[in-house]
């Protein structure tokens, strides 16, 4: 594995500040991004995986509760005001009533 006359160069475009980010943490756990990232192709081959759990992220109760109410407008749009345009909107907003 540390045999450098067998190396080759891998080139991958990343956002710079995941790098720096990246560059932090491998630092202050003693490695580089070199050894890091062949520790992760490793672990890749050896177990033919990627070694972690890839998946979707888990939506905030915030956009629960958004979605849900978005369910329930699209169910009885009956109960809910609707505005032909923009101005109308604001001008029902900005009322005292």
């Amino acid at each position: 594995m540390n045999n450098t006359s067998n190396t080759t160069n891998l080139n991958v475009r990343v956002d710079s500040t995941l790098k720096k980010e990246s560059d932090m943490l491998f630092k202050d756990l003693g490695l580089n991004m070199s050894t890091a990232i062949n520790m992760f192709l490793t672990q890749c081959v050896k177990t033919s995986s990627i070694p972690f759990n890839i998946s979707e992220p888990k939506p905030s109760r915030q956009l629960k509760r958004a979605l849900k109410e978005a369910e329930r407008i699209a169910k009885h749009p009956e109960r809910y005001k609707k505005y032909d345009n923009i101005d109308d909107l604001f001008k029902d907003l900005d009322s005292d009533d």
